[in-house]
């Protein structure tokens, strides 16, 4: 799967416009995280619980959104954008979306685009 912010890919031609497709994550944030997280607010500093926590949020949206992209047989997302809302009673929880527009491309393009896996879903911008 290729991924993009942008709503073209470069060397490669969209074929198909498949849709919009859409990955989200809710996130609960528990007492002891918020403790650990207000004690940092208090003296500063980044807080690596939240950044932890958020981060996982982002990974299960990314792999939402592919999983509903290739189940429509898309060969990449273009148009990537992350949001994120806070929800729930005293604000517990962080939801995060991810969506992009799904599409085929065209056999042929740029060999480096789609060359190698990556760790985390959108850290490999070429495939």
């Amino acid at each position: 799967m290729i991924y993009s912010t942008t709503s073209q890919l470069q060397g490669r031609e969209v074929e198909r416009y498949l849709g919009v497709v859409f990955g989200d994550s809710v996130l609960g944030v528990n007492l002891v995280k918020d403790f650990l997280g207000g004690l940092r607010d208090i003296v500063g500093g980044r807080s690596g619980t939240y950044e932890r926590e958020l981060g996982t949020a982002r990974d299960a949206a990314m792999q939402n959104l592919t999983e509903q992209a290739q189940s429509i047989g898309a060969d990449a997302i273009i148009g990537i954008q992350m949001s994120y809302e806070v929800l729930g009673a005293n604000n517990g929880m962080l939801m995060v979306s991810a969506t992009g527009t799904a599409v085929k491309l065209k056999a042929g393009g740029s060999a480096a685009a789609g060359a190698g896996p990556a760790a985390s879903p959108w850290m490999n911008p070429g495939g």
